[in-house]
């Protein structure tokens, strides 16, 4: 199947599409939380939720670098758009980039730099430890997750998303690639700073990096986090998951329900597995999640040397 690059106009579809996405997210995580604390369950609470930040006043703390704060706490939107520009809806992509794995991997990165930045310009305690434990996550998970991502591109011997889903024609990467895709989804809750991996938004720093965010800025930062889960989840389907093939269905539809099933697995994760500490998390990663993926890399290249 060729990938076909359609017009740029086509963004404001995706751009609705990964919102739509996250606001599933939003929705289902609603539901679980009303469900395990006994609460009325509403469909519309993020909506609700929204029309409540966006009347309340933004939080001005004393000599705070106000530019780096927005910068932060609204940037994570703007990632989750530009990882989802190299994932293929079916056969149609916005960008069919050669090195697209290597552009998914560098926006990852940035959120890095956009969580620290919101911990740092608020000129506050607890958001600053907050910026610095996602600093701590960052390192035991990062490593990991890029041999994960390295997975698929030696079965496929290619950097172009398009043509690794091709490559997974007759047998899915998940199948014979577990670790690999294991790790990735845990990369995927890193990087949106989700249930197990949320230390840096810690109760017991009051919210760690959000811990001074109000109003639209906190909007921006929920949504993003939920954005991010999506286009995590999105970019899942091409890498792991045989991208749009599967029967009856037309290919496009069959990436987005790959993608909702995924991420509605996420989201459900949240409240069922534990927090984990950054510096306990660190540990693992190096000594557990990285050997584990580079034996699984091996296995793979004696695999495609072997074909």
């Amino acid at each position: 199947m060729t990938t076909t690059t359609v017009s740029g106009t086509w963004a404001i579809g995706a751009a609705a599409l990964l919102i739509g996405l996250a606001y599933y997210a939003a929705a289902l995580d609603g539901v679980f939380s009303a469900r395990d604390h006994g609460g009325a369950v509403r469909a519309l609470t993020p909506l609700s939720g929204s029309a409540r930040l966006f009347r309340q006043r933004r939080r001005v703390t004393p000599a705070a670098d106000r530019l780096l704060w927005r910068v932060g706490g609204g940037g994570l939107i703007s990632v989750a758009l530009l990882m989802v520009t190299v994932v293929p809806l079916g056969r149609w992509t916005l960008f069919d980039f050669d090195m697209g794995i290597v552009w998914f991997n560098a926006m990852d990165v940035c959120v890095w730099a956009l969580v620290w930045l919101a911990g740092w310009g608020a000129n506050s305690t607890h958001s600053l430890v907050g910026g610095y434990r996602f600093l701590a996550q960052g390192l035991g998970y990062e490593l990991s997750l890029m041999f994960a991502l390295v997975a698929p591109v030696i079965a496929a011997e290619s950097l172009r998303v398009g043509t690794v889903a091709e490559a997974q024609h007759g047998l899915w990467y998940v199948v014979w690639m577990p670790v690999a895709f294991a790790v990735y989804c845990l990369g995927v809750a890193g990087f949106s700073v989700w249930g197990p991996m949320s230390a840096a938004f810690g109760a017991d720093i009051a919210g760690g990096a959000t811990a001074e965010l109000s109003g639209v800025d906190r909007l921006l930062m929920a949504v993003g986090r939920y954005a991010l889960l999506a286009a995590g989840s999105a970019f899942a389907v091409p890498l792991f998951l045989g991208g749009g093939a599967g029967p009856l269905l037309p290919d496009w539809l069959w990436t987005i329900v790959k993608t909702v099933v995924l991420l509605t697995v996420l989201v459900w994760l949240r409240r069922r597995l534990p927090l984990l500490r950054p510096d306990k998390f660190m540990e693992i990663g190096w000594l557990v999640l990285l050997p584990a993926v580079l034996v699984q890399d091996l296995i793979v290249a004696i695999v495609a040397v072997w074909r």
